[in-house]
C-alpha cells in the first residue's frame, strides 16, 4: 500500500487533471480538495475519486473546461449553474458567492445545480468559518435514488443526502459538522470493497434485506441496500434525508431521488451567516466556548479519554497525516495509473 506525501499526492493530481482537460486553477481546485479529504480521514471522498473523476471526464459526463453561472440572483439568494463543471470548480465558486452575499448582507444562500459531484460537503461550510462566519450545506443526488433503503423498506430509494456546518472558534480550529443522513457514505462501502474489507454490521443489508457485513453484497447485480442513520431511530435519518432531497433538490433544481442510477450532479444549497448582523462577535465567541467548557466537564464513559469538540478528530488527522503521509489503497492505486496511462501519462516516473 503506498504513502504519499500530500504535497507529492498532490502534484499527481494536478497532472492528472490538466492532461484530462482541467486548467490549472481548476486542477488545483479540484486536486486540493480531494487531497485535503484525506487528510481529515475521509479517504472515501480523496484521492480514490482521482481515477472516477478523470474516467468520467474522458466519458463526457464531466466538463473539465466549463465555467458556473449565475442564472437568477437577489441580494441574498442565487441560483447558480455549474454548465457541466467539476463539482469542486462548481460549489467553490457557490460557496465564495455565498460568502460574498453575507460579508455584504448578514446572509447567502446560493442554490447549485449541473456540476457533477461536489465532494466532501463539509469543505464549503468550512470555507465559510475560515472567513469569521458560520455554514450550512445541504447535498442531495439529484434524481439518483437507489443506494438508501427507507425506513421501514429493504429497497434502495435515497441517496445518502450529507448535511454539514460549520462555525469559527477564537483562535483555533472551527467547529465542523460533516454527516450523511445514512448510517455512512457510499464512498466508504467503495473503500471498503478496495481495501477486501468487511463492514461493520449496521451499515448494509443484502438484496432481501438480511444484515451484511460483505461490502460486495451493497454492489452486487441485485443490488443490497445502505440504511439510513439512526439505528432503531432511524426514521430520524430518514426524515432528515427528505428534508434534504427537498432543500437542495428542488431549490437548486437539480431535482429529488427518481430511481435513477447514474448521477448528473450534486443539488447543493449553502448558507452562510455573518454573525455581526445578528450577535456581537465577542458574545458569539464567548458563548461557543462557554457551551464547549459545559460540554466537556462531563465524566468520561468507560473507554475515552476526553471529550472532543466536533471536527476535532479531522483536525488532529490532518496534522498527523501531513507529518506521516496519505496511505492510498493498492486498488486505487492501480486504478489511478490506469487512467494515468490512458491520458498517455508515465505514472511510473512518479517513483512509488
Amino acid at each position: 500500500m503506498p504513502k504519499f506525501r500530500p504535497e507529492a499526492l498532490r502534484q499527481i493530481g494536478y497532472e492528472l487533471f490538466e492532461a484530462s482537460g482541467c486548467s490549472t486553477e481548476d486542477a488545483g481546485t479540484v486536486v486540493d480538495h480531494l487531497v485535503e479529504s484525506n487528510l481529515f480521514g475521509h479517504d472515501s471522498h480523496g484521492a480514490i475519486r482521482f481515477y472516477e473523476y478523470v474516467h468520467h471526464v474522458r466519458e463526457g459526463r464531466f466538463q473539465p473546461r466549463a465555467a458556473p453561472r449565475i442564472v437568477q440572483e437577489t441580494p441574498c439568494t442565487a441560483v447558480v449553474d455549474g454548465g457541466g463543471a467539476m463539482g469542486q470548480v462548481g460549489a467553490t465558486f457557490a460557496a465564495r458567492l455565498a460568502i460574498r452575499k453575507a460579508r455584504e448582507h448578514g446572509t447567502g444562500t446560493v442554490a447549485l445545480r449541473n456540476t457533477s459531484h461536489v465532494g466532501r460537503a463539509g469543505a464549503y461550510p468550512l470555507m465559510a468559518a475560515r472567513e469569521g462566519m458560520m455554514g450550512l450545506a445541504f447535498v442531495n443526488a439529484g434524481k439518483l435514488g437507489y443506494q438508501i433503503a427507507p425506513f421501514g423498506g429493504i429497497d434502495g430509494r435515497l441517496s445518502t443526502n450529507p448535511i454539514a456546518f460549520a462555525a469559527p472558534r477564537r483562535d483555533t480550529d472551527p467547529i465542523l459538522v460533516d454527516m450523511t443522513t445514512s448510517v455512512v457514505a457510499e464512498g466508504k462501502i467503495r473503500l471498503a470493497i478496495n481495501q477486501g474489507k468487511p463492514v461493520p454490521e449496521g451499515w448494509i443489508i443484502d438484496h432481501e434485506g438480511r444484515p451484511a457485513t460483505d461490502p460486495n453484497a451493497f454492489a452486487a447485480a441485485l443490488p443490497g441496500a445502505i440504511l439510513p442513520m439512526g439505528g432503531v431511530v432511524a426514521h430520524k435519518g430518514y426524515g432528515l434525508s427528505f428534508v434534504v432531497e427537498l432543500l437542495a433538490g428542488t431549490l437548486s433544481g437539480q431535482g429529488c431521488a427518481a430511481g435513477e442510477r447514474t448521477m448528473q450532479s450534486n443539488g447543493v444549497l449553502l448558507t452562510v451567516y455573518r454573525i455581526e448582523h445578528f450577535a456581537d462577535l465577542n458574545a458569539y465567541y464567548e458563548e461557543v466556548e462557554g457551551l464547549i467548557r459545559h460540554v466537556q466537564s462531563s465524566r468520561l464513559a468507560p473507554g475515552f479519554r476526553e471529550i472532543l469538540t466536533p471536527g476535532e478528530p479531522e483536525f488532529r488527522t490532518a496534522r498527523r497525516r501531513e507529518q506521516e503521509g496519505i496511505e492510498v489503497d493498492d486498488t486505487t492505486w492501480s486504478r489511478i495509473c490506469d487512467e494515468a496511462r490512458a491520458l498517455g501519462l508515465e505514472p511510473a516516473k512518479w517513483n512509488v
